[in-house]
């Protein structure tokens, strides 16, 4: 399983669907990378890749500050998992590399 690359992924939120590009690069189990979304870009944290599971946070600013916490599976070119956001829940995301 490859995570490495460009994603472009939607995130079915109680606000509506969200898009975002990630950028991501595995490493010995580690996973670094980018997000870029609503006009800005941040980086990912806490990131980790086992098998075909993979795992990353990130700190948002719009529509409101926010820890998104994903957890997904790679498959080939798609990825889906959910989003956790503490005290806001959780919904499903998923993406193709682009």
């Amino acid at each position: 399983m490859a995570i490495d690359g460009t994603w472009n992924v939607t995130l079915h939120s109680p606000l509506g669907e969200r898009t975002a590009t990630l950028t991501l690069k595995a490493a010995g189990g580690a996973l670094t990378g980018t997000m870029a979304a609503e006009g800005g870009t941040t980086e990912i944290y806490d990131g980790s890749v086992v098998a075909d599971m993979v795992k990353w946070k990130v700190n948002i600013q719009n529509p409101m500050p926010l820890t998104l916490e994903f957890s997904g599976t790679v498959a080939g070119d798609k990825v889906s998992g959910n989003v956790e956001t503490g005290a806001f829940g959780g919904f499903p995301f998923d993406g193709t590399r682009g």
